[in-house]
């Protein structure tokens, strides 16, 4: 994304802010740019701090916002975990259109701020994938038990959207440092998670409404308190694929089959785990890292894309070199 997106996503930022009960000057800071661009909104006459997501066009529709935000003042009214407040705009929309700035509708969303940190990355303990563990399964609950209102409508994170026919990050063969032995050993690794994931098939058991990106960047700590943030690729797919998100960009850490077993005890705090989905946890892992490696050559913007793009081909390969070699059952141990 060029400097040239940043100000247009300004623009239409600053468009939308006069929807709000907001000072007409107040500051705008860019906070960051993946999926969408999102900015800092500081009250000029209050202070106070709020959050402004800008949808990128063609994501999502405005009723399946619409929908991602009925689930977060769903979870808000459970209690069981702690989500963003979404800030209603002047007539109490809760999305609100921006035209004429680009030559298309855009869609803007306002929360309040929420106080808090994100885990240290550099200091990743086994607490944090305790407490990630149980709030995934606190969520997964949630979704299970939720009645969900007409007209709800959230994508799916199927096979089909993950790495068939129609993937919605773009192809992982497409992608830097993929030439063609690297596209061999990939599918076939590919091909064996392929088979695992029908063979574990998508009853409602195992297959739901998730967040599909709760990995510890998208928690806040404050003072004890944690809020899980960012439910904008939230949809439809295998409850234990949050297992996979859990540990992105980090699969290949020597302390994962620790931090597994951490996120396992969490879990079951708040959840059951079959031996089946345990066996599967290693193929989620593949999966999540193939639609990464897709999404960061579709994505030289954000921030990960432009740290670790370089060398993830290679750590794919190497991931892949495993999952093959215990038949799916181990990614890098």
């Amino acid at each position: 994304m060029s400097s040239d997106d940043d100000d247009l996503a300004a623009r239409i930022a600053a468009t939308a802010s006069g929807a709000y009960d907001v000072a007409p000057d107040s500051e705008l800071k860019l906070v960051n740019r993946s999926e969408n661009t999102v900015f800092a909104l500081t009250d000029a006459a209050t202070g106070e701090p709020l959050i402004m997501r800008v949808h990128r066009h063609g994501y999502h529709e405005r009723h399946q916002i619409e929908s991602e935000l009925d689930w977060l003042a769903a979870i808000r009214a459970d209690g069981a975990v702690s989500v963003p407040q979404v800030r209603a705009a002047r007539d109490g929309t809760r999305v609100v259109t921006v035209d004429g700035v680009d030559d298309r509708p855009r869609q803007v969303v306002c929360f309040e701020q929420i106080p808090g940190v994100h885990p240290d990355e550099n200091l990743l303990t086994d607490n944090d994938f305790h407490h990630l563990g149980r709030i995934t399964a606190a969520l997964h609950d949630h979704a299970r038990r939720w009645r969900r209102p007409p007209g709800f409508d959230r994508f799916a994170w199927d096979w089909e959207s993950c790495l068939g026919q129609r993937p919605r990050w773009g192809r992982w063969q497409d992608s830097v440092g993929v030439g063609p032995p690297q596209r061999r050993l990939l599918g076939r690794a590919q091909d064996l998670l392929e088979q695992r994931l029908r063979a574990y098939g998508c009853g409602a058991d195992r297959f739901g409404l998730m967040h599909a990106d709760l990995r510890l960047a998208n928690l806040l700590v404050h003072d004890g308190d944690i809020t899980a943030i960012d439910f904008d690729d939230c949809g439809f797919s295998w409850f234990f694929y949050d297992f996979g998100a859990a540990v992105s960009f980090i699969e290949d850490d020597p302390a994962l089959p620790r931090w597994q077993d951490a996120w396992l005890a969490g879990y079951r705090t708040a959840g059951t785990v079959s031996a089946a989905d345990e066996e599967m946890l290693a193929s989620f892992v593949m999966l999540r890292r193939l639609k990464l490696l897709a999404w960061m050559g579709t994505h030289d913007h954000a921030l990960e894309s432009r740290t670790k793009l370089a060398r993830y081909a290679e750590g794919s390969c190497e991931l892949a070199e495993c999952y093959l070699t215990s038949g799916g059952r181990v990614v890098r141990w």
